[in-house]
C-alpha cells in the first residue's frame, strides 16, 4: 500500500494540470500507482494497477453484457493504449479526461459516481477478464475500435467515424482512415 493516497472527492476537483502529471507518473510508485490503489474494489486479490484499471473499466461499462461484450470494451483500452494519439498506460487511458465531468471516453470515470465495485459476482469476472487480456494477444473482436458508446444513445462523434461492429448494446469505432 503507498504511503498516501488521494481520497475520491479530492481527485474529481483535481485541476486538469495535476490530473494530465498524474496520468503521465510511472504506475511502479508513481502518483497514479497511489490513485489506483484507493480504487480497490470489494476487497478484490492482489491486483497490478493496470489490470486494477482495465477491471474497473470493464465492470462498470459492461458488467452486464455477454463475455464478448465485456472483452470488446476491454479490447478499446488496449487499442487506444497501442494507439499513439492516446496515453500509452490502460490507467492513463481509462483515467483520461476524468477531470472533465461526464467529457470522457469511459463515463464511469467522469460521473461522479463512486468507482466503487458492489457485485461481487460481477467484478469477479471483470479481475478474471482483465487478466486474461492482459496475458497476451488475442483476436480483436472491435475491429480495432478504439470507441465505443451503447445502443440507446447518439452521441456527436460517432458521425465522424467508423462504425466496426455491433456487439450486445455497445456499438463500436474506428477512424475511416486507420
Amino acid at each position: 500500500m503507498p504511503a498516501f493516497s488521494i481520497p475520491t472527492p479530492a481527485k474529481r476537483h483535481l485541476p486538469a494540470a495535476i490530473a494530465a502529471a498524474l496520468a503521465v507518473c510511472t504506475l511502479a510508485g508513481g502518483l497514479l500507482g497511489a490513485v489506483v490503489a484507493d480504487r480497490n474494489p470489494v476487497g478484490s486479490p492482489a491486483l497490478g494497477a493496470s489490470e486494477r484499471c482495465l477491471a474497473l473499466a470493464i465492470y462498470f461499462e459492461a458488467r452486464g453484457e455477454p463475455f464478448e461484450g465485456q472483452m470488446a470494451v476491454a479490447q478499446v483500452v488496449q487499442n487506444r493504449v497501442r494507439d499513439p494519439r492516446y496515453p500509452s498506460s490502460v490507467c492513463a487511458v481509462v483515467f483520461q479526461h476524468a477531470d472533465r465531468r461526464h467529457r470522457c471516453q469511459f463515463s464511469f470515470a467522469c460521473d461522479g459516481k463512486s468507482d466503487r465495485a458492489r457485485e461481487r459476482p460481477a467484478w469477479d469476472r471483470a479481475v478474471r477478464l482483465a487478466r486474461l487480456i492482459n496475458s497476451g494477444p488475442m483476436r480483436d473482436l472491435t475491429v480495432s475500435a478504439t470507441h465505443y458508446h451503447a445502443d440507446y444513445v447518439a452521441p456527436d462523434w460517432a458521425d465522424h467515424l467508423s462504425q466496426t461492429v455491433k456487439i450486445g448494446r455497445h456499438l463500436f469505432y474506428r477512424d475511416g482512415g486507420r
